[in-house]
């Protein structure tokens, strides 16, 4: 299984309620650091786009990351918790 790591997380809620943020991220053996960036309307239902965080490192590697995150629900979850993980407190 192809283990990744958090590089850094971030998340804030908007005057609309609305929430954006990102999550950067490294995957073992890939060359490239990636960003996922989240935005939500009521902080439910979440869309999402996936870019190189730097450097842009090797296409396969990203369309297999990005196919990763549209099925493995974990993965998707480990990086989005990660970026709400730092909203502060109300």
């Amino acid at each position: 299984m192809t283990e990744l790591s958090i590089v850094h997380a971030e998340m804030k809620r908007e005057e609309d309620g609305s929430y954006i943020g990102k999550t950067v991220f490294d995957v073992s053996s890939h060359k490239a650091s990636y960003e996922i960036t989240f935005f939500s309307q009521k902080g439910k239902d979440w869309d999402y786009s996936l870019h190189y965080a730097n450097e842009p490192g090797v296409e396969e590697q990203f369309l297999a990351v990005d196919a990763r995150l549209e099925e493995d629900d974990d993965w998707f979850d480990i990086l989005l918790d990660a970026a709400l993980d730092t909203l502060p407190e109300v």
